[in-house]
């Protein structure tokens, strides 16, 4: 996964956040901490549940979550009073409330030029790479759903020669394209629904302006 938000980017596979890409020191467990929020984001976490993913089989106390929490906002220059980034959800936990662009890593060709895929799902927006791009809850997934509806390896869309296709890879609740199960590889169009289990989403396809060329310089001009 790798995530920007504002002037930030976080790529879990590296494990690198970087701002303005400079990079920004956290620890092992704010890191940890900020991949979690920004993975299931905007869903507000409970304290224990946090605790146990970022403290695996260790009992720590409410006081390290809440330490680990202002070391994040510290390195955000983020505020509890006015929130950009990390919300407290008093008597609960916590949850990233700002918005942020998943952008899948690139293997081969880049898309076509001036050309942009993504997927809208609610207050997310998620960039696919030419080439496949796997749906799911495996880690490994462009986007990880978190819904039980949706299978571990759910789905994939395939970006080449500025087409796009849609395809089930057998998931349990099926996927579905403008209200219909696929039982086979399917076109993908601009404004399209569709679904993975009971997560909505739409694709979209931006296409950038092209840069006008500069005007030659004419007869008697300077060039």
């Amino acid at each position: 996964m790798r995530v920007h938000f504002d002037e930030f980017s976080l790529d879990d596979e590296t494990r690198e956040l970087r701002r303005d890409d400079q990079p920004v020191h956290l620890s092992p467990k704010a890191f940890s901490l900020l991949e979690l929020l920004l993975r299931r984001r905007p869903q507000a976490i409970p304290k224990p549940e946090l605790m146990a993913e970022v403290w695996p089989g260790t009992h720590v106390t409410e006081a390290s979550l809440a330490s680990t929490v202002a070391e994040l906002r510290a390195a955000l220059g983020d505020q509890k009073s006015s929130p950009r980034f990390i919300r407290t959800v008093h008597g609960f936990g916590y949850a990233f409330c700002g918005e942020a662009v998943e952008r899948a890593r690139r293997h081969g060709r880049e898309p076509g030029a001036g050309r942009v895929y993504r997927l809208i799902w609610s207050r997310r927006e998620i960039e696919l790479a030419e080439g496949e791009n796997i749906l799911g809850r495996d880690r490994e997934s462009v986007a990880w759903l978190d819904s039980a509806t949706v299978s571990r390896r759910h789905a994939r869309i395939v970006i080449a020669n500025e087409r796009a296709t849609l395809e089930d890879l057998g998931s349990r609740n099926g996927t579905f394209l403008r209200g219909r199960r696929l039982s086979s590889e399917a076109p993908l169009a601009d404004g399209d629904e569709v679904r993975f289990g009971s997560v909505v989403m739409t694709f979209r396809v931006f296409e950038d302006s092209p840069t006008e060329p500069a005007p030659e310089a004419g007869p008697g001009q300077d060039s």
